[in-house]
């Protein structure tokens, strides 16, 4: 057994706990290890996406954004879901310590930049420091420092006392250590985020050149510069030093529109893309259903596999009305989950009573007691907190913003017409995603709506991100001194058993304070082109490019 397999069961979820429910997601079979010369050299994957909010590791934070990364850049680590476990990327081995503060990886030897520089140990200590240091752009700070927060000299970087971030080194090229403040057994899975990717010298030279055209270390690489609002062209890195892509490179075309997207895709025009709810049943129909929900093949091009993902209104805590658990508890209680998932997703969404998905270790069903549909409860709390006057009105009104693409007008709809059954005014703001998403961050807004699809599958990373006091992920600017002492003393435990049993605590006290309203749990309801002879789309809806077949 190698050094890599013998240090998971300590270093890693337990052997993995988190295994075993996520390879239930996703048992099913890629062919990372084949070459180009297996596949159609001179192919073109065209693939839909929205407009990202970042392609560099600098911000790199939603989905859009992620995909492209993923394509562009080997971290140290990934998860591989078909094993159920993490495995090498740009590392070939790590250790850590017993007590989980100081991680040793070692790189993988012959790596290069797509300029050429070599991949060693500083371009990690580059990036990472890129990431936290706030000269690195005084417009607009990453949103996503936070996952390394538990890195030593972070806070001192962070506030600008300092150039350097402590806690990272490189004694040599293929060395990179990293010392922790506090003892964080799942550090590894972190490593695997794509804001964690290395970067070269250049990246600090120039950043708006960096950001539409980031230099990485993936199997493909930038051609030519991201147009926004219109298309990211990736080629082929030839110098890769790891299973070469069967296609030649990737067009990721950017529609804001679904609907105009599939009509793209019906044409011919692209090879990958999302189905919207009112054509599920005629693309299962046209393009045939997926074995196993994940991967595509000619005949079977549609997917319908389920996500490690959530989607939940957005609540502003500091919002002078909403900032009541009361009245959260109220809107929570009065939305139909059920309804929603029937009427618009027809049945392929399921309605969520909890904030970490199905197929996470750790989770458990109905822990947020106040996450299903009563509507007698709802307006029991509403007649005790915000009775009705003398015409009927209880003057409880409120904005729900929200991006229109996809079918979140729908959902955002129904929600509204709910709340008007128990008194509740909601008005629809409609606008579009890197705006919506711009007012989250800035808490310029009321209610809204998200998603979250995990990082890395763990219960850590649906609640440190979105509950801890002042991470960039935590749009509903929730604040409990409480569960902050509780996230960070269950990321200290070593212990896998102990650590999930805490994490399960501090889930429960959150879902208390309803900061957010749990909506439904995703499937990814996705299709492939008869260009498609294979290609493989995870739980965390990313595409493997690389080892796609065309």
């Amino acid at each position: 057994m190698s050094e890599f397999l013998k240090i998971g069961r300590r270093t890693f979820l337990k052997g993995s706990a988190a295994a075993s429910a996520l390879m239930a997601l996703a048992a099913c079979k890629k062919d990372d290890g084949a070459t180009a010369e297996a596949g159609t050299e001179g192919a073109t994957a065209k693939v839909y996406i929205n407009n990202p909010v970042s392609i560099d590791p600098y911000n790199c934070q939603e989905s859009e954004g992620t995909q492209v990364c993923y394509q562009m850049f080997d971290c140290l680590t990934d998860f591989d879901y078909e094993k159920g476990e993490l495995v090498p990327a740009a590392a070939e081995s790590w250790t850590s310590n017993d007590d989980g503060t100081e991680f040793t990886f070692t790189l993988k030897e012959g790596c290069k930049f797509h300029n050429g520089d070599p991949v060693d140990a500083e371009s990690f200590v580059r990036g990472w420091t890129r990431l936290v240091d706030p000269k690195t752009n005084t417009d607009s700070p990453s949103a996503v420092t936070y996952h390394i927060s538990m890195v030593d000299g972070y806070d001192a970087l962070a506030a600008g006392e300092t150039d350097v971030l402590s806690g990272v080194s490189a004694p040599d090229d293929k060395t990179f250590v990293v010392k922790l403040a506090t003892p964080y057994a799942d550090f590894p899975y972190v490593a695997s985020h794509p804001a964690l990717a290395p970067v070269p010298a250049v990246a600090l030279e120039d950043f708006n050149a960096y950001f539409t055209a980031p230099v990485g270390n993936g199997p493909f690489m930038m051609d030519g510069k991201w147009v926004d609002g219109q298309y990211i062209n990736l080629k082929r890195f030839e110098d890769y030093n790891g299973d070469k892509p069967k296609i030649a490179a990737i067009q990721f075309n950017i529609q804001k529109d679904m609907e105009t997207a599939y009509k793209e895709f019906q044409a011919g025009n692209y090879d990958f893309c999302d189905v919207p709810t009112a054509q599920i049943a005629s693309a299962q129909d046209t393009y045939g259903l997926s074995d196993d929900g994940y991967t595509i093949t000619p005949g079977k091009q549609m997917l319908l596999g389920d996500e490690a993902s959530v989607y939940y209104l957005t609540i502003n805590n500091t919002d002078p009305l909403l900032k009541d658990v009361n009245l959260r508890k109220a809107i929570s209680l009065a939305i139909n989950r059920q309804a929603i998932c029937d009427t618009i997703f027809s049945g392929t969404r399921t309605p969520a009573a909890n904030i970490i998905p199905p197929g996470i270790a750790g989770y458990e069903d109905d822990v947020w007691a106040d996450s299903h549909y009563d509507k007698d409860a709802a307006v029991a709390l509403l007649d005790q907190y915000y009775p009705a006057d003398a015409d009927g009105k209880r003057n409880v009104t409120f904005q729900l913003s929200f991006n229109g693409d996809g079918n979140h007008k729908d959902i955002m709809t129904a929600i509204q017409a709910d709340l008007a059954e128990v008194g509740i005014d909601a008005t629809l703001d409609q606008g579009e995603w890197a705006a919506i998403l711009d007012r989250y961050q800035s808490g310029d807004y009321q209610t809204g709506r998200l998603g979250w699809i995990a990082d890395y599958p763990i219960m850590d990373n649906f609640l440190y991100p979105l509950f801890f006091t002042g991470n960039g992920d935590n749009r509903s600017l929730y604040s409990n001194a409480e569960v902050d002492a509780a996230l960070e003393a269950a990321r200290r435990t070593v212990d896998d058993d102990a650590r999930i049993t805490a994490l399960q605590e501090v889930n429960k006290k959150i879902s208390e304070d309803m900061p957010v309203v749990p909506i439904f749990f995703y499937k990814h309801t996705y299709v492939g082109s008869d260009k498609v002879k294979s290609a493989y789309v995870d739980p965390s809806k990313k595409i493997h490019l690389k080892s796609a077949d065309m």
